[in-house]
């Protein structure tokens, strides 16, 4: 039994559910078979409602990724108008970098379906779900010494901040120095990874894994006080291919504006879009634990954190949390 047939069945009666006899006898397999393909479809992305009594019901399809339609989307001149879509790949941040090994031209744009092990920062495993968000990872060649590569990822942040807020309507906030919250709950994650070569940037890789339409029982127990989804916070699922053009869109805007007129422009819009600023905080570092107020960054990126004496030091790489 193939699950094209399965869903045939379900698309031929939207809304309505089918009994497992039904489905056990015009298939010709055994009710066990059925639930075992309802499995596989639910792995896929597609979302049932079970009833004991009624059969199943298909709630949900899931919302496909195309190449060819998102480049006729992308209202930009570089970047997203070479995409390579994968079904299932480790990482895409592994794909992207092999391409731009290979010569690939700024702004390709390496999307998954699914990874099997994706990653954030510090290490950290990313849930990224088959068909239920935004797994994607983008060569960058900016001509900028490589001690300018976090100001890319504060960039990146405000460009996704923006563009997420002007889709869905809803109150997102960054968290230094790239994380993006919706009432404290992560919805996004950023990394960026550079090659550089006599103190200037081969290339960059940006990776962003964007939780789109995953729903409560996607997260385990322990993430879900912790991570969110769009669709969560929404109530309602949200299109992954126009979260990826409003994305392309914004980020190439900001682009250029930091190509022309610097780092400036892009402090101003991530500190009118930051969550951590004025508030008590400690930043756990390789070299220990500061405890201060954030009252901005710094012409390189670094967080500026008032001590409490009245002095204000940079740092440039820490966790950030609450003082307990």
């Amino acid at each position: 039994m193939s699950n094209d047939k399965l869903l045939q069945m379900f698309l031929r009666e939207p809304g309505q559910y089918v009994s497992g006899e039904k489905m056990s006898q015009e298939l010709q397999v055994s009710r066990t078979a059925i639930w075992k393909q309802i499995q596989k479809l639910e792995a896929e992305g597609y979302s049932f409602e079970a009833s004991r009594r009624l059969g199943y019901r298909l709630l949900n399809i899931p919302d496909k990724l195309e190449g060819a339609w998102l480049e006729s989307r992308m209202e930009t001149s570089r970047f997203g108008k070479l995409i390579h879509i994968h079904d299932t790949v480790q990482s895409t941040q592994i794909v992207a970098r092999d391409a731009a090994e290979n010569g690939a031209p700024e702004g390709t744009l390496i999307i998954a379906e699914q990874q099997s092990n994706g990653r954030g920062r510090m290490g950290r495993g990313w849930v990224s779900p088959k068909g239920k968000g935004v797994w994607m990872s983008m060569v960058l060649r900016p001509s900028v010494p490589i001690h300018f590569a976090p100001q890319l990822t504060l960039l990146t942040a405000v460009a996704l901040c923006r563009s997420l807020t002007r889709l869905t309507g809803l109150s997102i906030g960054i968290k230094w120095p790239n994380d993006l919250l919706i009432e404290g709950k992560k919805i996004s994650g950023i990394l960026l990874e550079s090659a550089a070569e006599d103190e200037r940037l081969r290339y960059v890789i940006a990776g962003v894994g964007i939780s789109v339409n995953l729903e409560q029982s996607d997260y385990e127990d322990g993430l879900r006080e912790k991570a969110t989804s769009l669709r969560i916070a929404s109530g309602k699922p949200l299109s992954r291919s126009d979260v990826i053009v409003q994305f392309m869109q914004e980020w190439e805007q900001l682009y250029d504006l930091y190509q022309e007129q610097g780092f400036g422009p892009i402090i101003t819009l991530w500190e009118a879009l930051s969550i951590s600023l004025g508030k008590p905080a400690n930043l756990v570092t390789p070299q220990g634990t500061i405890t201060g107020i954030p009252v901005g960054l710094d012409s390189t990126g670094a967080i500026k954190i008032q001590l409490d004496d009245g002095s204000v030091i940079p740092v440039f790489s820490a966790e950030m949390g609450e003082p307990t």
